[in-house]
Order: C-alpha cells, then sequence, then structure tokens
C-alpha cells in the first residue's frame, strides 16, 4: 500500500502549531505572573511629543487642554470611561498617584456625560482637569485602542511612556514603574490601599 505524504500534512501543520504555541506559552509564563502584558502593542507616541486635546467640557469640571500638559514635570494623562470595568478597577491607584501629588488629567471616553458624572460621583473624582471625546477621535490621534489608556508625559511634552490596560498596584510596580525608572522618571511612593483592589 502507498502512504500519500499530502494526507499527513494537515496533522503535521496542526502538531506544530499546538507545539509553538505551547513553547511560548511556557517561555512568558513568569512574565505573565508577574504581571507583564507580553502581548501589548507598541506605541505609535511613546518618544514623541503628546498631541493636540480636542476636547469637550464635563459639566462642572475644569477643562483639560494641550498647556497642561506642558511644564508640570512628569503628568499622567489616563482614558477612562464608565463602561469600563478595569476602569475601575484602576481608580484606587489613581487615586493615591494624584493624593501623592502627580498631576492627572482624564480624557472620559466615548461615554454619556451624565454616566461620566455618576462614575466620579460614586468613586471620587482624582483628576485635576477632565474632557470629554465622546467620539474618539482624540483619542486616535493619540492611538488608544481599548480602555483605560494612560500616558505619562514629561515637563517638555513628550510622551515617556503610553500603558495599555489598567494602572492597578501590581502593573504599577511591575511595568509602570520599571519602564519609567528606565527613562529616568520617578513616581512617589504610594501608602497599602485600605480597600481590596482587583488586580
Amino acid at each position: 500500500m502507498k502512504v500519500n505524504w499530502l494526507m499527513a500534512l494537515p496533522l503535521l501543520l496542526t502538531a506544530g502549531f499546538f507545539g509553538i504555541a505551547g513553547w511560548q506559552l511556557a517561555n512568558n509564563s513568569g512574565d505573565q505572573s508577574a504581571g507583564v502584558d507580553t502581548q501589548s502593542l507598541r506605541s505609535v507616541q511613546q518618544g514623541n511629543p503628546a498631541p493636540p486635546l480636542e476636547l469637550s467640557e464635563l459639566a462642572g469640571t475644569p477643562l483639560l487642554t494641550r498647556d497642561a500638559l506642558q511644564g508640570e514635570g512628569l503628568v499622567i494623562l489616563n482614558f477612562f470611561a464608565s463602561w469600563c470595568p478595569p476602569c475601575r478597577a484602576e481608580h484606587p491607584t489613581l487615586t493615591a498617584l494624584a493624593e501623592a501629588g502627580v498631576p492627572l488629567y482624564g480624557v472620559n471616553y466615548r461615554d454619556r456625560d451624565s454616566q461620566a458624572l455618576s462614575f466620579l460621583e460614586e468613586l471620587g473624582n482624582p483628576y485635576d482637569l477632565i474632557g470629554t471625546d465622546p467620539q474618539a477621535r482624540t483619542g486616535r490621534d493619540w492611538g488608544v485602542v481599548a480602555m483605560p489608556e494612560t500616558f505619562f508625559i514629561n515637563d517638555d511634552g513628550i510622551v515617556v511612556l503610553h500603558f495599555r490596560g489598567p494602572v492597578v498596584r501590581r502593573s504599577l510596580e511591575n511595568q509602570v514603574r520599571p519602564a519609567l525608572a528606565e527613562a529616568g522618571y520617578t513616581l512617589p511612593d504610594l501608602p497599602p490601599l485600605g480597600a481590596v483592589e482587583i488586580n
């Protein structure tokens, strides 16, 4: 009986695919357990001047403008939304950073004003300035792909770090602080959280 090797090809390809996937999982498991996102997207903004901000005012809050992103030392610009569960999870850490004296600015992304105000009323408003981006125009300019996303901007208005995902304590310690230190920046130490935080 003659064996046709083409019939075995799908089986070999499937075994090869699962072999490569298993190898990648095994090699990345240490990074993943430390909170490192090994699949993160490269940011086109990192290392470049912060793009313009074309935002609308959120009722009762001071409007964020591009000028606020320069001349204040290291500042944090956080894209958030009331419909975003990870935004809720990162809120205690962002609040602690703001209370430690780091200027924190917010862009409410693709949200209704009433829902954004309810979100801030419920959790507290840690933002010094806020703007809304209901049509995601500013988000597109900044390269935002999912909520939440956070930008760390230096005194000259240069984006030194673009972090995708929630800035919870684990990601702050394992990803954000080391990346900022590599770029020559530090954040203040934070006191322990009084409430349980999802990470």
